[in-house]
């Protein structure tokens, strides 16, 4: 493209954005309260409002109501206020927060370049309100010293004055590192990697440029709750790739606001899961990746602003990946063909309300390598029906698809959850978590609260010939049941030294109930970065090391996903009032991946949290600091 083509196109964008826009009106979720966007009592995670002294306006949609420049914190309501600009308007940037005048001259200026520099680091990260779960901010940002130097186009070697050059690792698929303009598959067997973040020495880690290889990302399907939209697209060729945004709205009204923002965009596709009735957040996070001669699946625990992705360097998160080669012209694999791993992404898929072509597409993808992997999911809403769909989501879903791996046990389990919200927990919640990474479909514990349904234990409980006595179990999970949580300490001396998106209630924590024997210090290994990570690493209880050399062990497995350590991200399992049948509640959309290590090689000498190093990097320091007389980060206490 020439220079004049440039100018052409950056006048035509300019045209475009300085046309009339219809004016924004406050029922739309514009400026409104923190009483209205955000439920305080909700037990996952929610947005942090804070103040901040970055004069830049930052454009980012959480849920359904976008961001603002400047926030106002009272003790009644938190007024999301419009962003304040001499050169821009309100109505010029719209509900998406796209601004096409600036977003054309950022993307000429990048084709002119010949290298890319990251962006400057952020004195702090702009928050907005949002109408359940998740926190954006973090309220203090690093300064950065010295010039940061240029990117290579590998995207690999970026160093800033004073630190050593990022190294990358080789070797096996497991440690492969994708280069961003890779042409055919890469992670043919699937990989779990680190987040990139600015500062620390590169390994085992990914960036978002190495995840999505633009340049010939023909079809991207992107699922996120918390968005960035002007720098999502600058990680993207918008002109020659097919976008579909699966978001949260909540309302119509919503919804038909986002589709006039995006009417000009023809390569923009918008997908809105059903928010309907006791459904709370869309908080799933998955990306489809169609390349010509393959399918990036990817399940990541960040969402899509760039703090996720350890552009600020204060945050890290964890990204399954898998390329499934595309099939010879002509061949499709029918339903009843996929591997579980496919017809569970795409039942999921489908209850979101995908485009059916999308769907059809994936049918000429060879899953075979997902056979020893497992999809987990959670559908927004209430499950019921002869069908029994309740089996096939939440934990429930969780128990059906360890059992189905072979997973299944009735010995004694050593559960570390690695997460980045708590919610209103007991020993009821854990005790179900816990049965599911036995392999246990939720009716062991339904039987236990509803002992009048007919059957016993026996002949409803999936795991195989288990008969635990209740007290027995609990015994089990108080003692092998640790939840990784940072304390109010760890946070502070983070280099953020204050964090939104992580998310605690000092009402649930100090509550009666709640297992506080569960919670540990949760410290990453990469120093003074804080997680945005859920992961659960599922062990059987092995004997004492110092009495044991025995192997580790083959059933070991973890998750990694979108869910966090709460109910609304989990479900409960009910009685249906009306049918008296088993109903399955779930608040959010949320999917994982479940990763057994014997997927990868067989059982080796190393135990504990080692046995999955090389497979799924452990990001916290093992093992864990009991809380003791320190208490958790409480967000909170910093509105």
């Amino acid at each position: 493209m020439t220079s004049s083509d440039d100018d052409e196109d950056l006048g035509l964008a300019i045209a475009l954005s300085l046309q009339d826009q219809p004016p924004t009106s406050r029922s739309s979720g514009l400026g409104k309260t923190a009483q209205d966007a955000i439920n305080l009592d909700s037990d996952d995670e929610i947005p942090l409002p804070t103040a901040s002294n970055d004069r830049r306006p930052r454009k980012q949609m959480e849920g359904y109501a976008p961001s603002d420049n400047s926030n106002q914190v009272s003790d009644s309501s938190i007024t999301v206020n419009e962003p304040e600009s001499a050169s821009m308007s309100a109505s010029s940037l719209g509900i998406l927060g796209l601004d096409r005048r600036k977003m054309e001259e950022e993307r000429i200026a990048r084709k002119r370049k010949l290298s890319i520099s990251p962006p400057p680091a952020r004195k702090s990260l702009k928050t907005s309100a949002c109408n359940s779960v998740e926190s954006t901010t973090l309220s203090r940002q690093p300064p950065v010293t010295g010039k940061l130097e240029k990117l290579t186009n590998d995207h690999t070697t970026s160093t800033a004055k004073g630190q050593p050059p990022r190294s990358t690792s080789s070797g096996s698929v497991i440690n492969s590192q994708a280069k961003p303009n890779s042409k055919g598959p890469v992670f043919l067997h699937g990989t779990v990697k680190k987040t990139w973040a600015f500062g620390h020495p590169r390994q085992d880690d990914i960036k978002l440029e190495e995840v999505l290889q633009r340049d010939d990302l023909a079809l991207a399907v992107l699922s996120s709750f918390q968005w960035e939209i002007d720098w999502l697209f600058s990680k993207l060729n918008t002109r020659s790739t097919q976008i579909t945004l699966v978001m949260q709205a909540k309302d119509e009204a919503t919804k038909q606001q986002y589709r006039h923002e995006t009417s000009d965009m023809p390569n923009l596709r918008l997908c809105f899961p059903s928010m309907e009735g006791q459904v709370n957040c869309m908080h799933s996070k998955l990306m489809l990746l169609s390349h010509p001669s393959y399918l990036r699946i990817v399940v990541p625990t960040a969402n899509l602003v760039n703090y996720d992705w350890g552009e600020s360097g204060v945050m890290e998160n964890m990204v399954f990946l898998i390329d499934l080669p595309r099939l010879p012209a002509g061949r499709r694999t029918e339903l009843e063909g996929l591997t579980s791993f496919g017809q569970e992404l795409i039942y999921f898929l489908e209850a979101m309300g995908l485009e059916r072509s999308i769907i059809n597409s994936i049918y000429s993808f060879d899953f075979q390598e997902t056979k020893d992997l497992a999809f987990v999911h959670a559908i927004g809403g209430a499950h019921t029906g002869n069908d029994e769909p309740w089996r096939r989501t939440g934990y429930c879903g969780l128990g059906r698809a360890v059992k189905n791996l072979g997973l299944a046990t009735d010995r004694a389990l050593s559960v570390d959850f690695v997460t980045s919200s708590v919610g209103s927990l007991n020993i009821e919640f854990l005790t179900i978590l816990y049965l599911a990474a036995q392999g246990d479909a939720g009716m062991t514990e339904y039987v236990w609260r509803n002992p009048g349904t007919g059957r016993g234990k026996a002949a409803t409980s999936s795991i195989q010939d288990a008969k635990v006595d209740q007290e027995e179990l609990k015994v089990d999970i108080e003692q092998n049941f640790h939840i990784y949580f940072p304390t109010h300490e760890t946070v502070r001396a983070s280099t953020a030294r204050s964090a939104g998106t992580i998310c605690f209630q000092s009402k649930w924590y100090n509550s009666p109930t709640f297992p506080r024997q569960a919670m540990r210090d949760c410290k990453s290994v990469r120093a003074g970065v804080l997680m945005h990570n859920k992961i659960l690493f599922v062990r059987r209880k092995q004997p004492d090391p110092a009495t044991s050399t025995g192997p580790s062990d083959p059933k070991s497995w973890a998750y990694i996903g979108s869910a966090n350590c709460s109910e609304s991200a989990w479900g409960k399992l009910v009685k249906d009032r009306a049918s008296k049948t088993p109903k399955l509640n779930c608040r959010n959309w949320e999917c994982g991946v479940i990763i057994p290590l014997w997927h990868f090689r067989k059982a080796g000498a190393r135990k504990d949290l080692d046995s999955f190093e090389g497979i799924v990097p452990v990001p916290v320091q093992y093992p864990g600091e009991p809380y003791g007389n320190r208490k958790p980060w409480f967000y909170t206490e910093h509105l």
